[in-house]
């Protein structure tokens, strides 16, 4: 436990560490404005406590750079504090479990800018698409990794512990499979033995009341009779012990006999039974899973007539053809006066039931007039219950988050576009040409001068590279060329009490010092001469 702490303590400081690096570098390598040394250790303070909480509240985490972010650059973008934005971002897809939280803070953060934007932007619509950018790009698309990461995470050991149920069913499957064969053996065996054991009685119920029979050997017969019945009776209750009532699949018909001579061989053995032609579909052959139902509905109807209504009149008819299915009708009358029938257990009727059904047929057994009707239908292609696909885990939440990942590069592709657009239209809609400057004398009035100004001025202009302007002044910033994504040259025009009281040139980042004061030179004379010309009006 506590080699845990500490190897979690040490990763917090390297985490720290790497993120206190842009803070403590920008500034010397001039990429942001100079700040106070005591501003930067209240960063670093804060961003220690960041990460501090970031294991256990990674929302409060994301929520304290976002703010000291903001403080520092209300467009939310700065070279020092972007890296740490959108690692915390990170780390709140890999760590939050929810996803509204986050969908919070991002609400927030926007909200919060654009308020501050409004209050104190230079440029409100520039710095609102920078914003959007940086919330998107480097906010939102860091937790959607960070979400998808964490999302392929559990996958992966959902899928181990579903590899070990799978081998954990499968092992189930194979010993139920075990159990399944022992069962259906012994329902073939009570189907089979039973039924030539209920004829071997049947056979020596007729011998028994044969005229012609001595008095011993009637005697004999009888005993027969209830020796076989006897038989069958501890046969199906050692059977039922192997039996499984909730699955009885279909038992094996003898090879290459049919229905009709099922029939045939009972009606041999002494039972009244008769074979009843249905037209031209008398002979249906199914073939497979499907014959072998009827077989063995036949036989477990005339094995419950033989033992439960002997000498009653059986009738066995089947109807239908190759391609719909067919059904077997087995109908016997009331037993004859002096029959005993022998008592069931119904469970036979059952197993037929729940086979018949599984396959997709229709089963029904009951009295019918003075006797009993057993009928049932079996389609000519079984349905065999159809393996359910396994679904994928989390597939419904990985699918979420690509759909977010492709929302969001389709609105990353709107915003730089429009971003493009409207830094393209602000730049080339602020310039003014060179030879329309040149033109403008120190004292014009401002109207005449606002002829020849374009539709915009700079709204982020060089003020720090300009000379001190005239006390009073309202000075304008104009570009001096269209070109993009590189520095230009700058007008800058100073009106007071309506007239141009001054004109300078900001050079553009890189020129030489040479070419810096020659261009001051130039502006300081016009200057100089723009109050020799104020002086001799007030004359």
């Amino acid at each position: 436990m506590e080699r845990a702490r500490f190897a979690a303590l040490g990763r917090g400081c390297l985490l720290w560490a790497a993120l206190a690096a842009p803070v403590l570098t920008a500034d010397r390598l001039g990429l942001n404005e100079p700040r106070p040394l005591g501003q930067r250790a209240a960063d670093l303070v804060l961003l220690a406590a960041a990460t501090a909480v970031s294991r256990r509240r990674p929302p409060v985490a994301f929520g304290l750079v976002a703010a000291l972010s903001l403080a520092r650059a209300p467009a939310l973008f700065s070279l020092s504090y972007g890296p740490a934005l959108g690692v915390f971002a990170l780390l709140l897809g890999l760590r939050a479990g929810r996803a509204a939280p986050a969908a919070l803070c991002f609400a927030a953060v926007g909200c919060a800018g654009t308020v501050r934007i409004a209050l104190a932007g230079t440029d409100p619509v520039s710095e609102w698409l920078v914003l959007t950018g940086t919330l998107l790009f480097g906010c939102v698309f860091p937790w959607l990794g960070g979400r998808y990461g964490r999302q392929s995470r559990r996958l992966a050991e959902e899928g181990w512990l579903r590899a070990a149920r799978l081998e954990e069913e499968q092992r189930l499957t194979e010993e139920r499979a075990r159990l399944r064969e022992r069962a259906r053996i012994a329902q073939d065996m009570h189907d089979c033995l039973g039924h030539e054991l209920s004829l071997i009685a049947l056979r020596a119920g007729a011998l028994q009341v044969a005229p012609d029979l001595a008095g011993h050997h009637r005697a004999a017969a009888a005993d027969l009779r209830a020796a076989a019945a006897d038989a069958t009776d501890r046969l199906h209750r050692i059977i039922g012990v192997l039996r499984e009532d909730d699955d009885e699949p279909a038992p094996l018909a003898p090879a290459g006999e049919s229905v009709e001579q099922l029939v045939a061989r009972a009606a041999e053995s002494g039972l009244p039974v008769r074979w009843e032609p249905g037209g031209r579909n008398t002979a249906v052959r199914l073939g497979g899973l499907a014959e072998r139902l009827l077989h063995r509905v036949t036989r477990e109807a005339l094995t419950n007539a033989a033992r439960h209504a002997p000498g009653a009149p059986v009738v066995v008819a089947v109807t239908g053809d190759d391609v719909r299915g067919a059904t077997v009708t087995v109908t016997n009358g009331r037993s004859p006066q002096g029959s005993s029938p022998s008592p069931g257990s119904g469970s036979g009727l059952t197993g037929l039931r729940a086979a018949v059904t599984a396959v997709g047929g229709a089963f029904e057994a009951g009295p019918y007039a003075d006797g009993y009707r057993v009928r049932a239908h079996v389609p000519a292609q079984p349905s065999a219950p159809s393996p359910r696909p396994p679904s994928a885990p989390f597939a419904r939440a990985r699918r979420r988050t690509t759909a977010g990942l492709g929302a969001a590069a389709g609105a990353g592709v709107v915003l730089v576009g429009s971003a493009f657009g409207w830094y393209a239209y602000t730049e080339t809609h602020s310039v003014l040409e060179p030879a329309a400057y040149a033109g403008l004398r120190p004292g014009a009035p401002a109207d005449e001068v606002a002829r020849v100004l374009p539709e915009r001025d700079v709204r982020d202009p060089p003020a720090e590279r300009a000379p001190a302007p005239p006390g009073g002044a309202d000075c304008r910033y104009y570009r001096a060329s269209g070109e993009l994504f590189v520095s230009v040259d700058h007008f800058r025009l100073c009106f007071d009490e309506g007239r141009l009281v001054a004109k300078d040139v900001i050079p553009r980042v890189g020129l030489s010092g040479g070419e810096r004061g020659g261009r001051g030179g130039d502006e300081g004379r016009e200057r100089h001469g723009e109050h020799e010309r104020h002086e001799e009006s007030a004359r």
